[in-house]
């Protein structure tokens, strides 16, 4: 079934109770929206991940100038179709042996 909404035709998925029915009516809705780079990265686990994906198409993005500090615009539906959970672990604090936790008195 094809229907108009906000001056656009879209399919309609049957909302059948699916899991996939339902991320693909997010990534329908998404497909109009868009992240700026540090957002996106964050999403699909990093820089170097974001410009592999942007680099093999696999995510559009457009930068309208052609500045160094200019904004990203990457595809919403692109970006969350790549999405990756983090497991970062937290830093360790760097010991150099001596103990850093007390202040030296003067």
């Amino acid at each position: 079934m094809i229907y108009q909404a906000n001056n656009e035709l879209r399919t309609t998925i049957l909302d059948d109770g699916t899991i996939e029915a339902k991320l693909q009516e997010i990534l329908t809705v998404m497909n109009n929206k868009t992240f700026g780079q540090r957002e996106a990265a964050d999403i699909v686990g990093g820089r170097g991940r974001l410009f592999k994906l942007v680099g093999e198409g696999k995510i559009r993005a457009e930068k309208p100038t052609n500045k160094q500090n200019g904004k990203w615009f990457c595809n919403a539906s692109d970006v969350l179709r790549f999405a990756r959970r983090s497991y970062r672990k937290p830093r360790k604090l760097k010991r150099d042996g001596k103990n850093n936790n007390k202040r030296a008195s003067a």
